[in-house]
């Protein structure tokens, strides 16, 4: 699979053009590279992955996510019905 391209905005655009690069953010791009004289110096990110990122570097998260394929190994599922009932 091809690494996605770095979108970047320099500081000052996004200084003028903020709101358009926070709905660029929000609904086409996971983040935006902000750079200053063409060096990144900071990330505009959305809020979902961000979130994930610090999902991912949570060792509690982490280990829960180990215990879960392991009882998926282990054939340890629920159906649906176990789970939701009659919704």
């Amino acid at each position: 699979m091809e690494e996605p391209m770095l979108k970047t905005i320099p500081a000052t655009t996004l200084r003028n053009h903020l709101s358009d690069a926070l709905k660029a953010v929000d609904l086409h791009q996971k983040y935006l590279v902000i750079t200053k004289k063409d060096k990144p110096i900071s990330v505009l990110v959305d809020l979902d992955f961000f979130e994930e990122l610090l999902a991912s570097h949570s060792p509690r998260y982490l280990a829960s996510i180990r215990q879960a394929r392991g009882e998926y190994k282990r054939h340890r599922t629920f159906t649906h019905q176990e789970v939701f009932g009659n919704l």
